[in-house]
């Protein structure tokens, strides 16, 4: 595979930019090579400086749920560039945006749109803490929940290959607060709540998405709602990755359990930097302008991304085939790993692959996935045009444009790896 454009594009970056890239994970460096630069996407592909086409299952690491470039997008979002591209006063379009979320989230009675999904989860756990009057949270080994300071501990994603393991320059006062849980591990959360009664908030990754793929256990959800009802405690899903992606409502919706307070983030802003929080109405009254709760943002809800958004959760809306389809999909890619003899996990159209025997279900199985045999799985979907995360805990995200073609390339590719197991 010729790379060399790529290869002179990141020399060049890395004298201007940290790394030569603007997020760690994007960088190359758990697979020891260094990353494409990527020209333009349609559909499934992706096209990278020196042409080469690769079937993507990054998709921007999930927003692009309807795939790359689509026409019923694009065009929306070049109509309304057409009358500016940010006003920092209110838009019709919010109020739009906002309403669809509300009927399609189960516990969204109000919404505040913001930029990214770091920033909506910053907010919603100083909302949660502003509500309650507590102070500590409590996190799960693994969930990552943007790089906010408080919730760099024991986080998921890219920190789980970096060297270290939180992030240096946050001060120790930041993540006093900040309690750690097991996912999937009652007994853990019980634990918490019997030597605390100062928690304002549990938050989670309802599918945790950061540490591969895991689901959640048949009764954890529901345990995680009760316990924190007992203890006046709000429960806030973070659904920036499963919102809109396990279903319209998602996971909430999928899993039956409605939290307190869900973020979101990827999907919902159609491509566009845009994310959101919401929830129940009495806990959003407390956001400033209505109450002492502060958070703004210059871009948040700006019209661009909102358009972008409201036409995407359209189309979503009104074809709910589309799920039934990215699990159907799924469940081909899953079936075919494990008849390789890979470990696979999968909910929907998310999916992780594990160089692991054991069962994963928590941090510290999915940390002994071997990293060496995913560095070579890598590079061998790599050269057959299968583009996939360059991390070992990270998901492949379908999308409903990987058609009966790009799952049979795929399926073909993972059959004939080689050295792997």
């Amino acid at each position: 595979m010729n790379n060399t454009k790529s290869e002179k594009y990141f020399e060049k970056a890395q004298k201007y930019i940290p790394g030569g890239v603007n997020s760690p994970v994007r960088a190359f460096r758990c697979v020891t090579g260094n990353p494409l630069f990527i020209k333009r996407a349609n559909g499934a592909y992706i096209y990278d400086e020196d042409d080469n086409e690769f079937v993507d299952y990054v998709c921007s690491w999930g927003p692009c749920i309807l795939g790359h470039a689509d026409r019923r997008i694009i065009d929306v979002v070049k109509a309304e560039c057409e009358n500016g591209l940010t006003f920092g006063a209110p838009t019709a379009k919010e109020t739009e945006l906002a309403e669809m979320i509300c009927n399609a989230i189960p516990c969204a009675e109000q919404v505040r749109l913001v930029s990214s999904g770091t920033e909506a989860v910053m907010s919603a756990i100083r909302l949660a803490r502003g509500y309650t009057g507590k102070n500590k949270i409590i996190k799960f080994k693994g969930n990552y929940h943007g790089h906010s300071d408080g919730l760099l501990v024991k986080a998921g994603s890219g920190l789980l290959t970096e060297s270290v393991a939180d992030s240096s320059g946050v001060p120790e006062g930041y993540v006093k607060n900040t309690l750690l849980a097991d996912y999937n591990d009652e007994k853990s959360v019980e634990r918490i709540f019997k030597n605390n009664d100062d928690i304002a908030a549990l938050i989670v990754e309802p599918v945790a998405a950061n540490m591969g793929v895991i689901p959640p256990k048949k009764s954890f959800l529901r345990f995680l709602r009760d316990i924190c009802a007992k203890n006046n405690t709000i429960l806030i899903f973070d659904e920036v990755i499963t919102g809109f992606r396990l279903s319209y409502g998602g996971a909430g919706e999928y899993y039956g359990v409605m939290p307190d307070l869900v973020t979101l983030g990827k999907i919902v802003g159609g491509g566009m930097p845009l994310a959101a929080y919401a929830g129940r109405a009495d806990i959003m009254q407390c956001v400033a302008p209505v109450g002492n709760v502060y958070q703004a943002g210059t871009l948040s809800g700006n019209p661009i991304a909102v358009t972008a958004g409201i036409q995407t959760l359209k189309i979503l809306r009104e074809n709910p085939d589309i799920y039934n389809k990215l699990d159907k999909n799924g469940a081909v890619l899953e079936n075919v790993y494990k008849e390789k003899g890979i470990n696979a996990n999968r909910v929907g159209s998310l999916l992780s692959v594990f160089f692991t025997e054991d069962e994963v279900t928590d941090y510290s199985s999915a940390v002994k996935s071997d990293q060496n045999t995913f560095r070579k799985y890598f590079y061998q979907m790599l050269e057959n045009g299968i583009y996939i995360a360059p991390s070992p805990f990270e998901a492949m995200f379908i999308s409903v444009c990987h058609e009966e073609k790009e799952i049979e390339k795929t399926v073909s590719t993972i059959r004939h790896l080689k050295g792997i197991i």
